[in-house]
């Protein structure tokens, strides 16, 4: 719905967009940048390899560099609101080249990909003067939006206690490694795809075929259904919630997609089962 962004050393830095609520979308870059970003309107969730983070107006994202997909209910769809998000994006060679750093020299880590930060009043005045640059980007000089860059890795620092900016940035270059099962199991009832699941994990659609083949022992289509299947099976012997939540509960898009699969397991529609 509306787009501003201001370049460095000709990479996008800071940027306003301002979209429609959407199901799902992956994250807007694809580089080796990590990200901090505002949220100025709505609410969402991210989904990463092993977690679920809900935000929502007046909070923030620190990000490090890896996938992950931004989420919004139907519930949330319905309201035909708009989310609007301002980015800044960091890169370690721009990083090192005007810090005058070598972020090779850090072995600083954290234990987290990424972070849900409340904003302060230092953060959220900052926040104000990277949308008053966007808005009238002919007075946001390479020198001036350099300026900027260099405050917001001296306030972010600081207020995440870093030990120096050396070790903050280093530690935000270095995502922790989540195992392949372990997204596996954390996303299996989310409706993800496989292209989407290949994603969170890494690699291509072909890789993560023949590895989810060589751990589980059977496709991944197979197996996600049978797992999502015996889960609705046993929410219909122990809950009184509608066959049509249970389906998109266990991750199925639709209803019709949803009787077909457990019929094919089981034998017998939902409601059969359930009463039998």
């Amino acid at each position: 719905m509306e787009y501003k962004e201001l370049k460095y050393k000709g990479e996008i830095v800071f940027n306003r967009l301002s979209i429609s609520y959407m199901e799902r979308a992956l994250k807007p870059f694809k580089k080796n940048e990590a990200c901090f970003m505002f949220i100025n309107e709505g609410n969402f969730s991210v989904r990463t390899p092993d977690k679920l983070f809900s935000f929502k107006k007046g909070v923030a994202m620190l990000s490090k560099c890896f996938n992950f997909f931004f989420e919004t209910t139907e519930e949330q769809r319905k309201k035909n609101e708009t989310i609007e998000i301002v980015g800044i994006y960091l890169f370690p060679s721009i990083l090192e080249e005007m810090l005058d750093l070598d972020l090779s020299l850090s072995n600083h880590t954290v234990d987290y990909n990424m972070k849900q930060l409340q904003l302060d009043v230092i953060l959220n005045h900052y926040r104000e003067s990277i949308n008053l640059l966007l808005e009238n980007p002919q007075f946001a000089s390479e020198e001036i939006i350099k300026t900027k860059l260099k405050e917001f890795i001296l306030l972010i620092s600081n207020s995440l206690n870093a030990p120096s900016q050396l070790d903050f940035l280093a530690a935000l270059f270095k995502p922790i490694h989540v195992e392949f099962k372990s997204t596996i199991e954390h996303n299996l009832y989310a409706n993800l795809s496989i292209d989407e699941l290949a994603t969170l994990c890494h690699i291509s659609t072909a890789s993560f075929k023949r590895k989810f083949k060589s751990i589980y022992k059977e496709s991944p289509k197979r197996y996600i259904c049978k797992r999502k299947i015996e889960k609705a099976a046993s929410l219909l012997k122990t809950s009184k919630a509608r066959i049509s939540n249970i389906a998109y509960d266990v991750g199925f898009d639709s209803v019709a997609t949803f009787n077909r699969n457990f019929f094919s397991i089981f034998g017998k529609s939902p409601s059969e089962y359930r009463l039998s």
